[in-house]
């Protein structure tokens, strides 16, 4: 079911659940965007759907559809000139031991195994992935970190914790033994912000944690 956290005339704002890829495909019988679609159409035959960014299939949270190409365009320049902060929750398996900090990594996208690896150095192959992490909260399952990457890699934030020796839970591919449920981890798209380049008002989206048990904290209802 499609949770939709904001609607107007130019663009859709939804939660996006976890075990769902973003873009529609042929391989998926429903993607998010399908889901969008079925909602748009309800009231206009053939609506334009503008993907603007994407998060990991094992990812939820805030996800923004432009509504018109020319949103798509301001959007897409907002993006690629870093003017977008995004700020993510994750829990952890391990405390980490600076508790407020920020990381800066050298990230090999291996395409084969599909995923990124942390180099030593910084080489023509590597991309330099920044971000800022704080832990906020804990629970039986993990802590629970605040972070918001300066930088817009493949699985960055994945990878970059995980290389510190605190995996997300759930995430297997990056070394993670705690479980969790199904095609999910524990990572949650959970704010994004930005100024409106024509009207220059500050906004701001923010998604509901996920409905289970791994994200019961005190700190966030």
């Amino acid at each position: 079911m499609l949770e939709v956290i904001h609607e107007n005339k130019d663009l859709i704002v939804v939660n996006k659940q976890s075990g769902l890829i973003s873009e529609k495909s042929p391989f998926e019988k429903i993607t998010v965007e399908d889901q969008v679609k079925n909602h748009l159409t309800k009231v206009r035959k053939n609506p334009f759907i503008g993907i603007i960014h994407r998060l990991d299939r094992v990812t939820s949270g805030v996800l923004i559809f432009a509504k018109k190409k020319s949103i798509l365009v301001n959007f897409n320049k907002l993006f690629s000139t870093k003017k977008v902060q995004k700020t993510y929750l994750a829990i952890v398996e391990k405390e980490p031991e600076i508790r407020k900090d920020e990381l800066v990594n050298f990230l090999f996208k291996n395409n084969l195994k599909k995923k990124s690896e942390i180099k030593k150095v910084k080489s023509k192959e590597t991309q330099e992935a920044i971000l800022t992490y704080e832990v906020i909260d804990k629970n039986e399952f993990g802590y629970l970190l605040k972070i918001k990457p300066k930088t817009g890699r493949f699985h960055q934030i994945r990878a970059q914790l995980s290389d510190m020796g605190c995996p997300i839970i759930g995430d297997e591919k990056y070394g993670a033994n705690t479980k969790h449920l199904p095609l999910s981890i524990g990572l949650h798209s959970w704010k994004i912000n930005y100024k409106d380049p024509k009207s220059m008002e500050f906004i701001s989206f923010e998604a509901p944690l996920p409905k289970n048990k791994y994200w019961n904290f005190n700190s966030i209802k």
